[in-house]
């Protein structure tokens, strides 16, 4: 997989590409900046949610939710281990066993 475009080209391309001549295809702009027109398309796309015209997840949205992933993971890991210390130690803890080997 291709090393993203800094997000700088990106804005300026899609800047580019919204104060375009009438007339002027995506195409023919995507193609000036080396890019796809596809991958142009879905850049205006994304810059329309993070602006608020169109409805979505703006990066700092998908950011904080990877973020909260990641910790709820972590979370259910501590609890995990949590739950088999806690059995662990109510079966220690069971009367009639002695914890002195005879």
């Amino acid at each position: 997989m291709p090393a993203p475009y800094p997000q700088e080209f990106r804005d300026d391309v899609v800047r580019v590409a919204r104060n375009r001549e009438p007339g002027q295809k995506l195409s023919q702009i995507a193609k000036d900046f080396g890019i796809s027109e596809s991958c142009l398309t879905n850049w205006m796309r994304q810059a329309d949610v993070e602006d608020g015209a169109r409805p979505g997840t703006t990066r700092e949205e998908s950011s904080e939710l990877r973020d909260l992933r990641r910790q709820n993971r972590l979370l259910e890991q501590e609890n995990e281990v949590l739950r088999r210390a806690a059995a662990y130690l109510s079966q220690a803890n069971l009367p009639g066993k002695s914890s002195t080997r005879s």
